[in-house]
């Protein structure tokens, strides 16, 4: 296997149905003080390319992030290998800085198996042996937490609406009507609703744990958006009764691939079913705008009620979506002192509600 590696400008990134990886991404992450780098990537199988994130932490170093990179997915026994073979073509392109390379693999679990198409995932060190497994320098770390998400439901939306409400869960169906019933209301909303959805985003967060993105990142969405020629598109929905905000989605669309980003719901009428309300109007407005799957993200590995995310589990799944498993977060390090100092913060976090 042999890579070849040219750098190119951002704006020449391939389309792809991966957010992440799209020039838009690359603008966002920039408006938060990281630094976009592009890559072409040829080798004897196929051509593509990479976008990775510089991001700035600790006492001036740097961690090269390639967000749900590279769309490329050699067989499952070569992961390894090719991923070895990349970092070491892109080790002379990164900043003197670096402390090591994460890649948030997109490509399939090697481990998925049984009949619902659960994983088996093992512990970490076993992950290891596989991912290094012919590799020459055994350097493959699996991360403290996945990036984005391993485990996600993605539903498909190609299908008429009568067709998409029948595969969806009874008690799915019937939330989505009496929020009707109730008199929930959905629109498209503008960037002067973000701070409203920011509180109803806090709240959220609050009632689930989990940890916050700062409002910058909001607002350096929002502002992207604004310019001209992107090759993604962000829509904004609210629900809400009377003057009372509901619920809210950011989702994003590449291609034809509809991405749920960030929800929020309010902590009062609950029983309006506001959540249902507005992921029925984005898998709407997704359709209308030619998207085939709608990707709601984040879930457990499958139905475990001891898992953090199976509330998450537990609400996606009445769509109807198929569950899709992914390799994860994987840490290629450079400087070995650093990359174990910064891990280790990152398990402390964790274990704080991260």
């Amino acid at each position: 296997m042999t890579i070849k590696l040219a750098p190119k400008a951002l704006k020449d990134l391939f389309p792809t149905s991966i957010l992440f990886q799209t020039t838009f991404w690359g603008k966002v992450k920039a408006r938060i003080g990281w630094e976009p780098r592009a890559f072409d990537i040829g080798h004897p199988d196929s051509r593509s390319d990479v976008l990775l994130l510089n991001q700035p932490f600790g006492d001036n170093r740097v961690a090269a992030y390639i967000p749900q990179g590279p769309e490329f997915a050699p067989a499952p026994e070569n992961y390894g290998t090719y991923l070895e073979e990349l970092a070491e073509k892109l080790i002379p392109h990164l900043d003197t800085r670096t402390a090591f390379i994460r890649f948030d693999l997109p490509w399939l679990s090697p481990f998925v198996s049984g009949e619902f198409g659960h994983p088996v995932i093992p512990e970490a060190r076993i992950q290891e042996m596989r991912m290094n497994y012919s590799t020459s320098s055994w350097n493959f770390i699996k991360s403290v937490n996945d990036m984005t998400v391993a485990s996600c439901m993605i539903v498909d939306i190609a299908p008429d609406e009568k067709t998409i409400l029948a595969r969806m869960k009874p008690k799915t169906r019937y939330n989505i009507g009496l929020a009707a019933r109730k008199g929930v209301h959905t629109f498209l909303a503008g960037k002067d609703h973000l701070p409203a959805f920011y509180e109803l985003y806090l709240q959220t967060a609050g009632r689930n744990k989990f940890l916050v993105c700062d409002y910058e990142h909001f607002h350096a969405l929002f502002s992207v958006i604004e310019e001209n020629n992107q090759d993604a598109e962000v829509l904004f929905l609210l629900s809400c009764h009377n003057t009372d905000l509901l619920a809210g989605v950011i989702m994003a669309i590449s291609e034809k691939t509809a991405l749920f980003l960030f929800g929020a719901s309010s902590n009062c009428k609950r029983n309006y079913m506001g959540s249902y309300a507005v992921h029925w109007e984005a898998i709407r407005h997704a359709r209308s705008r030619g998207c085939v799957e709608y990707d709601m993200g984040g879930v457990s590995p499958g139905a475990e009620p001891e898992h953090p995310f199976y509330g998450l589990y537990s609400f996606k799944s009445g769509f109807g979506g198929q569950m899709v498993h992914r390799t994860g977060t994987w840490d290629f390090p450079l400087d070995k002192d650093v990359y174990t100092a910064f891990r280790n913060a990152e398990t402390i976090l964790c274990g704080l509600g991260g």
